[in-house]
């Protein structure tokens, strides 16, 4: 997850996929005033006037100081003071950092400027005893202990397969955790995002799973709101006996807490004293962190206090009102990021054409136009070789490196028609998978601009194909490009 502080790549994109369900409004900090701030208030006009008209002293302890500028982040809405109270009083901390709430929820903003440092710097610190956390394998554990032994909820949790129904598991503890008296999450539950804020295609109606126009992840949803629907009727439906309270009477309030299972877990081996697991977790405040293909922050586990930590990149620099990102999963394309999390990306590195032609361009050329550099696995754009500001290179052509078919063959130099010709062929492939969908990408935005209040997991929809198609059209440029310096 650290990033090259040498040849950082251009491309960064931020996800958004947290709401929750207040409105809530944090009027600014109050600051103490200095006595420099008060004196320089009381200053007459005349004075005012004298000072301005005085040259400007050259220490900069004396310079009258900037007035703060603007950012992007300051026109998101501060989050509720209780969001930070509830998790204060139980031992979280955070430094530098603020929450704020925009259209797509809630994001973590830098408060100050952050100076790069050699090491990795801690913005977050979260306790065991918040998060909600079940272990893959047996011995499993759960942590915090709000589940009494021998509780009948034991009997639904070990009737799940612990490695791959790990979201059902969760999404039992997580609703769990919402009727227990005086607990954590009962509090934190406030900040989540509703049913009609979420998302997540587990949520979509049939109508939101044909406007993927993708049939394979399409199934692969209605195969999972199988699966949870299947769960819920075995053990929470109101026909069958429970020793439990029902916990989720209606399969909607279930189908929302596998949701939020699925979209803010995250798997991390952790060590509990001489036990080292991979285990599921849950956990209050990190889960607000949005994500992004070149993340400035990671997660760390400090197993002598028991805690998670959210650390800066060592090396890595962050303005005031930079949004706090991490990379929730590296290595998948954007239909594992729409099944996991409901959303996609139109420049994730990660995502794949499936060629079926014999055409391949010459590979160290095409990486030589875009000043592409490293291993395929980790290809990233080495800004250092471009004279001017090149803004083409993206995640998407990072992609496009790793994609294309091409060739290598020692020092054997590419011949310039074949390559055209290659191209050509690539090209048309191309244009025959855009014109496989129902949809153009202009039309897909003229829809999006048409329904504002769409609901959420129709508008995520209607973006994961929209992003596809920009995905293949980048490529068909990048291949222009290609074709353009091969020739001249």
């Amino acid at each position: 997850m650290a990033i090259s502080v040498l040849h950082p790549p251009s491309y960064s994109v931020n996800h958004h996929h947290h709401h929750h369900q207040q409105n809530a409004y944090l009027p600014p900090p109050i600051r103490f005033r200095s006595v420099r701030a008060v004196s320089a208030a009381s200053v007459t006009n005349e004075e005012t006037s004298s000072l301005n008209s005085s040259p400007i002293s050259t220490f900069p302890l004396f310079q009258p100081s900037s007035p703060l500028q603007p950012t992007p982040a300051s026109q998101l809405e501060l989050a509720d003071p209780d969001f930070y109270k509830i998790g204060y009083v139980r031992s979280m901390r955070a430094y530098g950092i603020e929450f704020r709430e925009g259209p797509d929820g809630f994001g973590a903003y830098a408060s100050k400027d952050i100076e790069p440092l050699r090491r990795a710097r801690v913005i977050m610190e979260i306790p065991l005893e918040l998060m909600l956390t079940i272990s893959q394998k047996l011995p499993w554990m759960f942590f915090p202990d709000i589940i009494p032994v021998g509780h009948p909820i034991f009997d639904i949790i070990n009737s799940t397969n612990p490695e791959t129904d790990w979201d059902l598991r969760l999404a039992c503890l997580l609703l769990y955790a919402f009727d227990c008296e005086d607990n954590f999450w009962q509090l934190y539950g406030d900040f989540l995002p509703s049913a009609d804020e979420c998302t997540s295609l587990l949520l979509a109606t049939e109508e939101d799973l044909v406007e993927l126009q993708d049939q394979e992840l399409a199934a692969a949803m209605r195969e999972q709101q199988r699966r949870a629907l299947e769960f819920w009727e075995k053990n929470w439906h109101s026909a069958v006996p429970l020793k439990v309270k029902r916990l989720a009477w209606e399969p909607e309030r279930f189908m929302w807490a596998v949701s939020m299972a699925q979209s803010r877990c995250i798997n991390k081996e952790i060590r509990i004293g001489a036990l080292v697991q991979d285990a599921n977790m849950l956990i209050p405040y990190a889960d607000m962190l949005n994500h992004s293909f070149q993340p400035n922050c990671f997660f760390h586990w400090r197993f002598k206090d028991r805690m998670l930590e959210v650390l800066i990149n060592a090396g890595q620099q962050i303005k005031k009102g930079d949004e706090m990102t991490v990379n929730y999963m590296n290595g998948q394309m954007n239909n594992f990021f729409m099944q996991r999390y409901g959303f996609s990306s139109p420049v994730n590195p990660w995502d794949v054409i499936p060629f079926s032609g014999t055409a391949r361009v010459h590979l160290d050329s095409f990486l030589s136009v875009f000043n592409i550099s490293g291993l395929p696995e980790g290809y990233y754009h080495n800004s250092k070789l471009s004279s001017v500001e090149d803004s083409f290179v993206d995640g998407a052509v990072i992609a496009a490196a790793k994609t294309i078919p091409t060739w290598s063959d020692g020092d054997i130099p590419p011949i310039p028609s074949l390559e055209r010709k290659a191209v050509k062929e690539l090209q048309e492939e191309c244009q025959q998978m855009l014109a496989a969908f129902s949809t153009t990408a202009a039309e897909d935005r003229q829809i999006l601009e048409s329904i504002p209040e769409a609901r959420r997991t129709l508008e995520a929809a209607i973006k994961y194909r929209l992003h596809r198609k920009l995905f293949i059209e980048k490529v068909i440029q990048a291949l222009d490009i290609y074709q353009e310096w091969i020739l001249f």
